[in-house]
């Protein structure tokens, strides 16, 4: 357990270039306050204390302003930047080394108990108020640009954005190393880019 609790100061560490030390991301990160409610709160909802795991999770919210259910599948490296507003749901799966911009909703659509959240694979990066929307797949590498709306697969390493979601750019927008690039980064983050 505490082996995941430093993986994501240091996930936050190798993220976010304006963290400067883990003492600043163990006392300040919402984000990574929030993965750790939510790992207290899955704990308990598979010890089979439902109540309890969604206690934490509101307690999560109250303090965090990220609502995480205990239901949801979060892999590793997760980094949830800025945190206010992310809502992730009950079915929702997410992938390992992703990256979440604040106002992320990872959104249901049915109201029945079936999968009715998103699952986002591997190095997906979800730009500051995207909403994705249903039992659809984010590709491994994907990249969603900030507002966007999405309501249908994307496929692997693919730029995605508007309303609703449609594939943007090309293989230029990547960096030599299949990452994407900087400015590529900076259209799915909010940032303005310099080209």
């Amino acid at each position: 357990m505490f082996d995941r609790l430093r993986e994501d100061v240091r996930t936050a560490l190798e993220t976010d270039p304006a963290a400067k030390s883990a003492t600043e991301v163990f006392l300040t990160y919402p984000g990574v306050h929030a993965l750790w409610f939510y790992r207290a709160a899955a704990h308990l909802l598979d010890a089979g204390h439902p109540l309890a795991a969604r206690v934490v999770s509101h307690v999560a919210r109250v303090l965090t302003g990220v609502e995480i259910h205990p239901g949801a599948t979060i892999g590793r490296r997760l980094f949830i930047d800025h945190g206010m507003g992310v809502v992730v749901g009950e079915t929702a799966e997410v992938g390992e080394g992703v990256h979440m911009h604040h106002g992320v909703t990872l959104g249901g659509n049915s109201p029945e108990p079936v999968k009715r959240h998103p699952t986002v694979e591997d190095g997906v990066l979800i730009g500051a108020n995207a909403t994705l929307i249903g039992d659809i797949t984010v590709g491994e590498g994907a990249r969603v640009g900030a507002g966007a709306v999405v309501v249908e697969d994307v496929p692997p390493g693919t730029t995605v954005a508007g309303v609703p979601a449609r594939p943007v750019g090309d293989a230029a927008a990547d960096g030599a190393d299949g990452r994407p690039s900087e400015r590529a980064r900076h259209s799915c983050d909010g940032r303005r880019s310099a080209g």
